[in-house]
C-alpha cells in the first residue's frame, strides 16, 4: 500500500501541521491531509496507508451531517471543483482534501469529554476535577460521566495544547462567544456520539475548532475523526480499564515498549504495526458512515 507523507503543489503555502499541509487559495483554503502520524509529539517517519483519506472523508461526512447544528467551512472534497493550478496533482489529492473556506480562527480546543480517560482521568484523579469541573467522587477510569463536560484547551502554537477552564477562555475571548463555543460544542458531541452508540462505537471525547467567517462562529479544521476523538468499541468497553480505541493509541502503546527517550528520531514502526493502525482507522470510518473504505486517491 502506498503512503503521501508529503506534498508540494504550486500554490503558496498557508500552514504545515504534523498531519496537514494547507494552501492559499485566496479567501479558500486547500487542506491536505497526508499519512503522517504523530505520537508523544514526534512525527513518525513511516506513513499508515490512507489515513489522511479516512480523516478527510470522515471530517466530510460529519460535516454533511452537523451542519444544521452549526454551519462549517467545507465547501468540496471532489478534485473537479479544485482550482486549475492543481489539475495535474488531482489524483494524488483526491479523498485526502478539502477545499474550505478562510475563517478567522479562534485560539482554543473546544474539548468535550463524556467518559474520563486521557489528561482528564489525570487531572480527577490529581484534584477531583477535570479543568475545573468538579466531579463526583469515586470515579473509576473510562467511567461514564453523569453528563458530557467542556473542558476548553489553550491551542499551543508548538507541543501540547493545556487544559484551562472556562472562566479562562471568557476573560481571552469574551463571555458571549466562549458560551457560544461551549453550547455549539455539547450539541455537536450529543448528536455525535448518539449517531455513535448506535453504530457500535463510543466517542468518550473529541475536540472541535471554530473560526470566524463573515462573523458567524463555523466549525473549521476536522471534525470527529480518530485524531481528534478517543473512539472506543462498544462491545469490549468496561470501565476501569482502558477500552481497545479506533486510533494511534496502537502505536503508542508499542511505543511504550521500545528504550526510547520520546524524541527524535523515533523508532522504525514494524510492518504489523503500520498495518494493524491502518486497519483501525479504517474500522473508525466504516462502522461510523456505514460505507466500505475504497481509496480514491492514488
Amino acid at each position: 500500500m502506498s503512503t503521501l507523507l508529503t506534498i508540494d503543489l504550486p500554490l503558496p503555502k498557508f500552514g504545515s501541521g504534523k498531519v496537514r499541509e494547507t494552501f492559499d487559495v485566496g479567501d479558500q483554503l486547500l487542506m491536505v491531509a497526508t499519512d503522517r502520524l504523530s505520537a508523544f509529539d514526534v512525527i513518525m517517519r513511516e506513513g499508515i496507508p490512507h489515513k489522511g483519506e479516512v480523516l478527510t472523508r470522515l471530517s466530510a461526512f460529519w460535516f454533511g451531517q452537523t451542519r444544521e447544528i452549526i454551519p462549517n467551512h467545507l465547501i468540496s472534497i471532489d478534485p473537479a471543483a479544485f482550482p486549475a493550478a492543481v489539475a495535474a496533482q488531482r489524483g494524488e489529492l483526491a479523498g485526502r482534501t478539502m477545499l474550505v473556506h478562510k475563517a478567522q480562527r479562534i485560539d482554543f480546543e473546544c474539548v468535550v469529554r463524556g467518559y474520563l480517560a486521557g489528561s482528564g482521568w489525570k487531572d480527577y484523579r490529581a484534584t477531583g476535577a477535570v479543568s475545573g469541573v468538579p466531579l463526583p467522587s469515586g470515579l473509576r477510569l473510562a467511567d461514564r460521566l453523569p453528563e458530557p463536560i467542556f473542558t476548553p484547551a489553550t491551542k499551543a502554537a508548538t507541543g501540547h495544547d493545556e487544559n484551562c477552564t472556562l472562566d479562562v477562555m471568557e476573560n481571552a475571548i469574551g463571555i458571549d462567544l466562549a458560551q457560544s463555543l461551549r453550547d455549539a460544542s455539547l450539541a455537536l458531541y450529543q448528536f455525535a456520539a448518539d449517531l455513535a452508540i448506535d453504530r457500535g462505537i463510543i466517542i468518550a471525547d473529541t475536540k472541535f475548532e471554530f473560526g470566524l467567517l463573515d462573523g458567524q462562529v463555523i466549525v473549521i479544521d476536522e471534525l470527529l475523526t480518530p485524531d481528534s476523538s478517543r473512539f472506543w468499541a462498544a462491545g469490549e468497553y468496561a470501565p476501569g480499564r482502558s477500552p481497545a480505541s479506533f486510533d494511534k493509541q496502537f502505536v503508542r502503546d508499542w511505543l511504550e515498549t521500545q528504550t526510547w527517550d520520546k524524541s527524535p528520531p523515533p523508532p522504525t514502526l514494524p510492518p504489523e504495526v503500520i498495518a494493524g493502525t491502518a486497519q483501525r482507522y479504517q474500522e473508525a470510518y466504516e462502522w461510523l458512515t456505514g460505507d466500505t473504505f475504497t481509496p480514491m486517491g492514488h
